[in-house]
């Protein structure tokens, strides 16, 4: 059996957390100062735009539209074929203030008319968002991911103790602001699809998080005798091989997404390719030293509320929630 990680192996991850922490600090902020100077580059859907379904002759591909449509002056284009490869249908995605966009289709019409005869191509549909629907998209679209991350504290809290929901979800909110920081930087334009791949990303991060913290927890119930750094750093390196297997066969799935999907999802695989990046490195370094930061401030907690005769009698200190694995077998 192929082993990645020899059993026994003990790399001290937990003694450079203060490295890790800095650096994951420094990108955060990095990203916050870009996102309020620079900005991302909003796709249509955010900031207003128009939509025009043409259908065309088969001896033109989605390449050739697009060189054709910017050739004549259409700015901020994006093409989409719709259905299978034989039905030449495509979407053009257009940027414009609110007054150009009623003008989009027929310039596209205009520019398609000088390489086709009457009949031989066809608009089917037209539609505009305006600036005011893409703004309230956009504010839509970042509060679903917050509820998203909301939601994850709950389960995390439920799950698991409340000493690792906010190590999960800091690491998961680490995940997102990174990614776009990465889109702010290449300045990739910024859509519903995009939104969609870090949403799909805050699952991903957030699975590959419970598995460490799952056994951070067995190994604080097996090993009573070690302190939290130990047991923290003990079950980084168990989950370590599973963790780098997982995100290496997901990363080359994406890759060839973006190497062989072609245009339409190539910022989609782009995204995914980042995020599964990032968060593994969260989810090794991150979550699982936000683990050892809650703890000892809950511990200094406790010592001071018993010092001052404050705590409470039915818990006197933090105790992490049993798996339900660990109280079957002892009731057997």
């Amino acid at each position: 059996m192929l082993e990645l990680i020899r059993p026994g192996m003990q790399i001290d991850f937990v003694g450079r957390r203060h490295i890790w922490m800095g650096l994951s600090v420094v990108a955060i902020l990095g990203t916050l100062a870009l996102f309020f100077t620079k900005g991302l580059n909003y796709g249509i859907d955010f900031t207003g735009g128009a939509e025009v379904q043409v259908h065309i002759p088969g001896s033109w591909d989605i390449g050739k539209l697009r060189d054709h449509l910017e050739d004549g002056g259409i700015q901020g284009l994006k093409v989409q074929q719709i259905g299978v490869e034989s039905s030449n249908q495509f979407l053009i995605k257009a940027q414009g203030d609110e007054h150009s966009l009623n003008q989009v289709a027929k310039k596209v019409e205009g520019i398609l008319a000088k390489s086709f005869k009457t009949g031989e191509f066809e608009i089917q549909r037209v539609d505009v968002v305006g600036p005011a629907a893409g703004s309230s998209l956009r504010m839509s679209g970042f509060f679903s991911m917050f509820y998203a991350l909301l939601c994850i504290l709950v389960y995390v809290t439920i799950r698991f103790d409340y000493r690792y929901s906010p190590g999960a979800v800091l690491a998961l909110f680490h995940d997102s602001v990174v990614t776009l920081g990465i889109f702010i930087l290449t300045q990739k334009q910024f859509d519903l699809q995009i939104l969609a791949a870090l949403l799909a990303l805050i699952g991903y991060s957030n699975n590959d998080t419970i598995i460490v913290f799952d056994r951070v927890r067995e190994t604080v119930q097996l090993h009573p005798e070690l302190n939290i750094e130990q047991a923290v750093n003990r079950a980084v390196n168990e989950t370590l091989g599973r963790t780098i297997l997982t995100s290496l066969c997901t990363f080359f799935t994406v890759f060839a997404l973006w190497l062989f999907g072609g245009k339409v999802i190539e910022d989609f695989a782009f995204t995914l390719m980042v995020g599964i990046v990032v968060g593994t490195y969260s989810s090794i370094f991150v979550a699982s030293s936000l683990v050892i930061i809650i703890t000892h401030y809950h511990d200094r907690r406790a010592a001071f509320q018993n010092a001052n005769g404050s705590a409470r009698k039915k818990k006197k200190a933090i105790v992490v929630r049993p798996d339900p694995k660990f109280e079957s077998e002892a009731n057997h």
